[in-house]
């Protein structure tokens, strides 16, 4: 064990890019990828990592497993396409910092269209003054959308609309109110509800609440694909050694609030989880 701890230590010293490029964990890479796709994914991941001094503490073998996430769902890392991220988060029980993976609003929409089943598919946000009325039962929207993009841009956020349409014709669209997306952060991100400030809804609201709408539209409406039942599976999720999956924004961070293992429910989405006072976590990105 002893040995064990000090060959991690010694591997967690290197850089991310000395223990990406070894001999060992490049090989291993090469077999999984082949080729110059190895080559391609470790420069992507390299390139994320240095971009994000946070993410260059995590352990490096959490970062790998991330990565290889994104990679499994042919999604770039780049912060600028804002497919899939590769996010630091604080493991106190184990005292380190860990990579997890968090698909973006725009990765949703990549695994969509590439299903090849939806004609169209959009979600944006809805300001201030444009919302004439969304009649829930027709799934029918009025709006009056500002023409000034920079007017647009800077006008206050009071809601989103998301919407899809099949090739055959099937429609499926949703609206929620600003206040009902809050409620949804403050309920399902305990880091977003003790104000840590690392959170993707703090740092990009609008972002999440695209994000959300997708996945609440999709997963109960749309079709999944395999690849997206595997990213909505392992959002948010740390790899363990053992190949098991930890989800980690429902843990109260400074307390370290540890739970099991997840299941989900008969929709897809929500994720259930007991924490080590038998009490059931629900955790929905």
């Amino acid at each position: 064990m002893a040995l064990k701890n000090s060959l991690t230590e010694k591997l967690q010293r290197q850089t991310f890019s000395t223990f990406i490029t070894g001999n060992a964990v490049k090989a291993k890479i090469n077999q999984m990828l082949a080729g110059k796709e190895g080559g391609r994914f470790i420069t992507a991941i390299v390139s994320a990592v240095s971009n994000n001094p946070a993410l260059a503490e995590c352990d490096h073998a959490t970062i790998l497993s991330a990565g290889l996430i994104g990679e499994s769902l042919k999604l770039s890392p780049s912060a600028q396409l804002g497919q899939y991220y590769l996010v630091p988060f604080n493991d106190n029980k184990n005292g380190r910092k860990v990579a997890t993976f968090q698909i973006g609003y725009k990765g949703y929409i990549q695994l969509a269209i590439r299903s090849g089943q939806y004609r169209k598919i959009n979600v944006i946000a809805v300001k201030e003054g444009e919302l004439v009325k969304f009649d829930p039962l027709n799934e029918e929207i009025e709006v009056n959308l500002i023409e000034d993009e920079e007017k647009r841009e800077s006008a206050k956020t009071i809601g989103y609309y998301a919407m899809f349409e099949y090739v055959n014709g099937f429609r499926k669209a949703m609206y929620w109110s600003r206040k009902k997306m809050e409620s949804h952060a403050l309920k399902y991100s305990k880091g977003y509800a003790a104000h840590k400030g690392y959170t993707f809804w703090e740092k990009d609201f609008d972002g999440m609440g695209y994000k959300t709408m997708l996945r609440q539209l999709i997963s109960k409406w749309g079709v999944m694909s395999v690849e997206m039942e595997r990213a909505i599976e392992k959002d948010q999720s740390v790899i363990r050694e053992d190949g098991s999956v930890d989800y980690v924004d429902n843990r109260v961070i400074d307390n370290a609030v540890e739970v099991t293992p997840p299941i989900t429910d008969d929709y897809g989405d929500t994720i259930l989880q007991e924490d080590t006072n038998g009490n059931i976590i629900k955790t929905e990105i």
